[in-house]
């Protein structure tokens, strides 16, 4: 029936009635038709969701497998142990200072970086791994599985973005450099799958895995150099329990309910990253020691000598990536630190100004956080000298919009 013809509708109300239901129903059952045979409509996605199908069937605590395989990783063109300069992730901006997760996406071929500073890096983690043992390792009995699914992650990965560096294998894996052969597939393991990983790559590693109440813990890890927390703290607590036991300004009105909601919706083929920073008093990367001895209970910024002088100030940068496995479900975090002196980065255009104007912005709960008083007169009395030094140069305010953008 045509629109036009509105003058040979029954006027009768009941027959209107009878008319108006059906033109409804026909109507739904030719657009269920249509879409049947056209596919789904208003534009959406034909191709599945890798966990949205999951979810469905999951109940809390839950997880079914979903068939996902990561996309090969491109090598990292000229990559070399010796002349390959760390990222240089500068990830603060002028004030005001904003409370918020922060995370983007992450394109696969950059999971994992590695750089010039990866025989360092080795050399602390053997050291810690040897020295500290299960206090900076664990996994739990449940998280096994999932443990086990970040190292073959790691043996099909690296091999295939370093190929100088690593060489896959039957069994798992060796690292050309240093000689060391990772057999994943053996029972027992040589040693905890979680140690085992860490020893592979710069990063430290962290799986959460979700429980019947909702919630995701912490039931695997390798913290072997996070300068400020320790994994026998926090290894078995909820997301919600570790961000409480931390303090973390702004959990609980501004992060918690997104965080919560991203860590059940975060999909296996959806990888994301974000940038985080601090300022260290000393120049231990594996912890800080300024703010206390590592095993003691009463470590903390207070505890911290006041405006050391500024040879003693480091920049801490933190590039974590979250992704879900796709067998076990757990969520992986990989947390890879930057460390270089404050010094040797404020060499750089831009940086002291807005590094000033950073600091400055930090509310009283994020400034409590990150120490700021027991530094901030030396830092910023600095920083404000180099910035004056720059502009004084020439350095064009600008064009500060063309030489960098977040998180360099």
């Amino acid at each position: 029936m045509e629109l036009g013809t509105l003058k040979e509708l029954p006027q009768h109300p009941k027959q209107l009635l009878y008319v108006a239901l059906m033109v409804t129903f026909i109507g739904w059952l030719g657009a269920y038709a249509f879409g049947k045979w056209k596919g789904p409509v208003f534009g959406r996605s034909n191709s599945p969701d890798p966990e949205k199908s999951a979810t469905a069937q999951n109940k809390p605590g839950a997880w079914t497998p979903v068939n996902f395989k990561r996309p090969a990783a491109a090598p990292y063109a000229n990559w070399d142990i010796r002349t390959t300069k760390p990222t240089p992730y500068r990830p603060f901006r002028y004030g005001p200072y904003h409370i918020t997760m922060g995370v983007r996406s992450l394109k696969w071929d950059k999971w994992i970086e590695l750089d010039n500073h990866y025989p360092k890096f080795h050399a602390d983690k053997a050291r810690r791994l040897k020295e500290r043992g299960t206090k900076c390792f664990r996994t739990t009995p449940e998280a096994f599985d999932g443990a086990v699914e970040l190292l073959e992650e790691f043996c099909d990965y690296l091999p295939q973005r370093y190929p100088i560096l690593f060489r896959k294998t039957a069994v798992g894996m060796d690292n050309l450099w240093s000689g060391e052969t990772f057999n994943i597939v053996e029972r027992p393991l040589a040693e905890d799958p979680m140690a085992m990983a860490a020893r592979m790559v710069q990063d430290d590693l962290a799986i959460m895995f979700p429980k019947a109440d909702g919630q995701y813990y912490l039931l695997a890890g390798a913290i072997v150099l996070a300068g400020f927390w320790r994994l026998e703290d926090k290894l078995g607590m909820s997301l919600d329990e570790i961000h409480y036991h931390g303090d973390v300004p702004g959990y609980e009105d501004k992060l918690r309910k997104g965080m919560t909601n991203f860590f059940r919706r975060v999909k296996p083929d959806a990888p994301v990253e974000r940038n985080n920073y601090f300022i260290q008093v000393d120049d231990d990367l594996a912890w800080s020691h300024s703010i206390g001895d590592e095993d003691s209970e009463g470590a903390g910024w207070f505890s911290a000598e006041k405006n050391k002088a500024i040879k003693h100030h480091y920049f801490r940068s933190e590039r974590q990536s979250l992704r879900r496995l796709p067998r076990s479900g757990g969520v992986v975090f990989t947390i890879r630190t930057y460390f270089h002196p404050i010094t040797e980065i404020c060499e750089e255009p831009y940086v002291p100004g807005r590094l000033a104007s950073a600091v400055r912005s930090w509310g009283d709960d994020v400034a409590k956080y990150k120490g700021r008083e027991r530094y901030q007169d030396v830092l910023l009395e600095y920083l404000d000298r180099k910035h004056e030094e720059q502009l004084a140069n020439g350095l064009d305010m600008e064009k500060e919009t063309e030489a960098h953008s977040y998180p360099y």
